[in-house]
């Protein structure tokens, strides 16, 4: 790669400085403004595993797979700056998940709401909160079977801040 790519990628990275090294991003001179960000991802099941969660309505010899993934989702979302390097940390307004099974898909369907009115968004804690409410899934329905898929999760939607976004 050449110079002048390597100069131009490196200045649309929010946390590269323009010699390329690594800063959290300076938000001390914008403006707080509500965001929200929304978060989806999935958890597939072999097609018995799932029909036997399904008819247990999520428990396990744990206890509830939903309740205790959304409780989990919640911590990880108030946690995000502890994990994820450079992630300012925020004093969040509003963390939601829900839970959905998905017939089709043989899959729980986890969508996560994150909210604060401050100078920086909240996409990295919306995706935590999917992202570990999916892993405590896992663990509770290990026992089962390991042949468990977690994917797809992505940001859906972000609202706030220099500009709106919505997944396609």
């Amino acid at each position: 790669m050449n110079s002048n790519n390597q100069e131009s990628r490196q200045s649309s990275l929010s946390h590269l400085d323009g010699n390329g090294d690594i800063t959290m991003v300076d938000v001390s001179g914008k403006m707080a403004t509500t965001r929200e960000a929304n978060a989806v991802g999935q958890v597939r099941f072999p097609s018995e595993i799932y029909a036997q969660i399904k008819a247990a309505d999520g428990m396990t010899k744990k206890g509830s797979i939903t309740q205790t993934a959304h409780i989990a989702g919640i911590m990880a979302a108030k946690r995000t700056h502890d994990l994820i390097p450079l992630c300012h940390p925020l004093p969040l307004d509003k963390i939601g998940l829900a839970f959905a099974y998905d017939d089709d898909l043989n899959a729980i369907i986890v969508s996560g709401t994150v909210k604060v009115t401050h100078k920086t968004g909240v996409e990295m804690e919306a995706l935590t909160a999917v992202s570990i409410a999916c892993l405590t899934i896992y663990d509770m329905t290990k026992a089962l079977s390991h042949d468990i898929v977690i994917d797809n999760i992505h940001l859906v939607t972000k609202t706030g801040g220099k500009s709106d976004y919505s997944h396609a």
